[in-house]
């Protein structure tokens, strides 16, 4: 029996009461490693809005899922979704692992989907992209990761304009200021109900900062870079799971697609799938510190899959 099979009732069954929602989200890369601004993505083959530039994980996707403004022949899994995504990353030299973590065991063998089978709920989204311009490190491909993105939810998944909330720092839209890059997850949390399906894209610059409170193991939490960073700060994976994660609530569907640097863990969500790994099912992140979910001090299970820091 292997170790997610031993602890995964009662795993569940506490996850269950910090974890309500069915939350899962795609990263380009995982912590240790960058993700790269694609200066020309006429080699994916994507739709393109607004210009050339992208991110090399959301010009990945879309060439998986939506090349051509067209969906596959053959519907894929989120297996085949990922894997394919790596397969697309090496052609075109990058060594990026894309990933996909979750708070629940999915089956990663499933449908790719943005939302519940059967469901007639309200599609929500917010989608954030930040060129910071004029600041250094401007990039040049986040607006258009924002708009093409827009495009394939709404003609593949039926997400509606009047659902969606745009984030980006071209002088038309709303800006990405950390204060309103919060509230926007704060609104899409507090307004999404049981039968509904979120969505939330974000494409620009991800950092690290060392760890206040303890619960990560490398000694690090992951950011968001909002637009006025400088004055106001990052995002931490922390504020995300309290502002976002947490407050959903059971029944709801919540997909994330984080195109930036060290985004692995971002969200903190416990089972994880890595697109080159040899097994096509998602386990435990055995490495994942609980101190977060449960208030436990340390690993809740060890190698052995026993319980070993339980308060």
């Amino acid at each position: 029996m292997g170790f997610l099979s031993r602890i995964s009732r009662r795993f569940n069954r506490k996850s269950d009461e910090v974890l309500a929602a069915d939350v899962r989200m795609i990263s380009g890369c995982e912590d240790v490693q960058t993700s790269a601004d694609v200066s020309n993505v006429e080699s994916f083959q994507l739709p393109d809005p607004a210009g050339l530039a992208g991110g090399a994980c959301t010009s990945t996707l879309l060439k998986v899922l939506y090349d051509d403004h067209k969906t596959p022949e053959d519907t894929l899994s989120f297996v085949q979704v990922l894997k394919a995504m790596r397969v697309v990353l090496g052609d075109v030299g990058f060594d990026q692992i894309p990933q996909l973590t979750a708070s629940k065991p999915i089956d990663v063998n499933a449908d790719f989907a943005l939302a519940q089978e059967g469901s007639d709920g309200t599609k929500r989204a917010v989608l954030i992209g930040i060129n910071y311009v004029g600041q250094q490190g401007e990039f040049s491909g986040c607006h258009n990761d924002v708009l093409n993105i827009k495009e394939y939810i709404m003609d593949v998944h039926g997400y509606e304009e009047e659902n969606i909330t745009v984030l980006m720092d071209d002088g038309e839209h709303e800006t990405p200021t950390r204060e309103n890059i919060l509230a926007a997850f704060q609104k899409i949390a507090e307004d999404s109900e049981d039968g509904d399906a979120a969505f939330c894209h974000y494409s620009g610059h991800g950092g690290k900062l060392r760890d206040r409170n303890g619960d990560e193991e490398d000694g690090y939490d992951e950011t968001l870079i909002p637009v006025d960073y400088i004055d106001e700060g990052q995002i931490r994976d922390d504020d995300l799971f309290q502002i976002l994660i947490r407050p959903m609530k059971a029944g709801v569907m919540l997909t994330c697609l984080m195109d930036c640097c060290h985004s692995g863990t971002v969200l903190d969500l416990p089972y994880k799938f890595r697109a080159d790994s040899n097994r096509d099912e998602i386990e435990i992140d055995e490495g994942f510190n609980f101190t977060k979910l449960f208030g436990f001090v340390g690993k809740i299970f060890d190698a052995d899959g026993i319980s070993s820091d339980e308060e």
